[in-house]
């Protein structure tokens, strides 16, 4: 039987675009910030000019044409070089307006599925050699053809929602392409506009070698702070004056780094006992002190602990649009005198936050009725009252609640039966993504699946962006045509939910790389199902109720299926 060989992909083998050229690096270098770039800080082949030609594309886009929208998943960060745009500044009330709709992610058909029982393959991890060579279109997969959306009724949209201008020289969309967060605004052009669209990986090294760019992003953040405020709920009541006047009092902070995987995997493979290490965790506000202001989450997520003699004792956490230290400045407004706080906050991670001053939320907020009103709209905090001790110190000490499915089992319900473990292989030619074994406390196992988690340090150090979001729902999957099995997400995840396999043709024979003639190695792990009318097939294979994909943020949920 023929071997098959083919070209082991390397970190540029797909650029972002294929129009990328050195005319138009040349004139993106005569641009700042590019033009400010520092070719003597960047080592190695990733040069500012690689990182421009590679991981860049520069699309135009015609009035009304939406370029981004809110919810979505995404990984590139965008940069305007010339036109206008705006950014829709839609609350969740308006998530669902029609001329804003989301397209579905594309489901297998009832026969597909049905298909599946008995067309997937007797061999483990088999691919078509087909879809990998011979194919223009492969080249663009994972990037493809930008389909754009035009909106027709384009009056309409600027009458009947609130905006923000996007002008040259700025970037937007980098806080959720670096933070791995889903996009806050839907953005479209409102005249003919050319952007330059980044790709995270490329953005990340560009920060890495020059902090010119971090600079320049972090300005961007506070020239649209006002947007940001406006969509936060306790300041949704303020009209454009007071608004301007809490843009002047507000901090944009990042604790930790955006680089954080290794420390991350240290953290959650430690042999302690699972005693929290608070030297990686940085420290945000300390328990007993006044509150100098709110702290509003951006991204990431934090730590909340308290005192407990000569301890912390870890009694919730806080994530994205969550607050902190309301309570203590209303009650210390309440009282006229200062109260302190009740908790420590630190980041589990990285974790950016936006810090309002307290005179000014005492002014703003508290000082009249609406204000105050508007207080009772605060996140609440993700407490974990209603569990014992022992399962919240395991939950945030082992990261778990860094999942939005992760995979819970209780093992006092389970029969072994494995119908969830024959699901997952039917749905996957064969191959199973996740094994029925794990961590376990009291009678739960964390099973050794992806959780895809809310912030996936997986996607860290992946060189060509194939492990990524889908688009609509957010789950973490990995695109088989450009991953080229370099282990980086393997190596950082810390719950070993990422396997590297051995791919084969359809006859069983390894597929080889045509110069080293080794195997090809392409990384697998849990989808959730991505394509299935049903969603997880683990789940819905249960007999027995004993396995559940639980998001970890909806302590509420977990609390009442542990209590069943």
């Amino acid at each position: 039987m023929a071997v098959q060989f083919i070209q082991r992909p390397e970190r540029w083998a797909i650029p972002f675009s294929e129009e990328m050229n050195d005319k138009i690096v040349d004139e993106l270098l005569t641009i700042v910030p590019f033009s400010e770039l520092d070719p003597a800080n960047f080592r190695g082949k990733v040069t500012p000019r690689g990182i421009l030609k590679n991981d860049c594309r520069v699309t135009e886009f015609e009035p009304g044409e939406i370029i981004v929208r809110r919810g979505d998943w995404g990984s590139s960060a965008f940069f305007i070089i010339s036109g206008r745009l705006k950014a829709v500044l839609e609350s969740s009330e308006d998530s669902d307006c029609s001329i804003l709709a989301k397209q579905k992610p594309e489901k297998k058909s009832l026969f597909q599925l049905i298909a599946q029982l008995w067309s997937n393959a007797t061999e483990h991890e088999v691919r078509d050699v087909e879809t990998y060579v011979g194919s223009s279109e492969i080249k663009k997969q994972g990037h493809g053809r930008q389909t754009k959306i035009y909106l027709q009724d384009f009056g309409a949209v600027l009458d009947e929602y609130q905006t923000a201008t996007f002008e040259p020289g700025q970037f937007f969309g980098e806080l959720s392409a670096l933070g791995r967060t889903s996009r806050q605004a839907t953005v479209f052009a409102e005249e003919k506009s050319k952007l330059v669209e980044i790709r995270w990986q490329g953005l990340r090294d560009l920060m890495r070698g020059d902090k010119s760019i971090k600079k320049h992003i972090d300005a961007t953040f506070r020239n649209r702070a006002k947007w940001f405020l406006h969509n936060t709920p306790i300041f949704s009541h303020l009209d454009n004056d007071r608004l301007a006047k809490l843009v002047e009092a507000t901090e944009f902070q990042t604790y930790g780094q955006y680089d954080w995987a290794g420390s991350f995997k240290r953290l959650a493979n430690r042999n302690d006992d699972n005693k929290p290490n608070f030297d990686l965790e940085p420290l945000v506000a300390n328990q007993g002190d006044h509150p100098n202001g709110v702290i509003i989450v951006r991204s990431g997520l934090g730590r909340l602990t308290r005192k407990y003699e000569n301890s912390q004792k870890t009694i919730g956490y806080l994530g994205p649009g969550q607050v902190f230290g309301m309570d203590e400045i209303v009650a210390g407004w309440k009282s006229g005198s200062p109260c302190p706080l009740k908790y420590s906050l630190r980041a589990i991670g990285i974790m950016t936050v936006v810090v309002i001053a307290t005179p000014v939320v005492e002014e703003l907020l508290l000082q009249d009725s609406r204000g105050r009103a508007h207080t009772d709209k605060v996140q609440k905090t993700s407490h974990f009252q209603r569990l014992n001790t022992d399962l919240v110190e395991f939950f945030v000490d082992k990261r778990i609640i860094n999942g939005t499915a992760t995979m819970l089992i209780d093992v006092d319900r389970c029969t072994r039966c494995d119908d969830c473990v024959q699901a997952c292989a039917s749905t996957h030619n064969n191959n199973p993504r996740f094994l029925r074994s794990g961590p376990i406390q009291n009678n739960l196992m964390v099973a050794g699946a992806c959780m895809h988690c809310n912030d996936p340090v997986c996607m860290i150090e992946c060189p060509t962006g194939a492990i990524h979001r889908e688009v609509r729902d957010g789950a973490v999957i990995i695109n088989d045509q450009t991953c080229i099995g370099c282990s980086a997400c393997a190596n950082n995840c810390p719950y070993g939910a990422i396997r590297m396999v051995e791919i084969r043709d359809q006859n069983g024979q390894y597929i080889r790389d045509k110069e080293t003639h080794f195997p090809i190695v392409k990384a697998t792990k849990c989808d959730l199902c991505f394509d299935q009318l049903g969603g997880p097939a683990c789940q819905r294979a249960c007999p027995h109720g004993a396995l559940v994909r639980m998001d970890m943020t909806d302590v509420e949920s977990l609390a009442n299926w542990i209590k069943e």
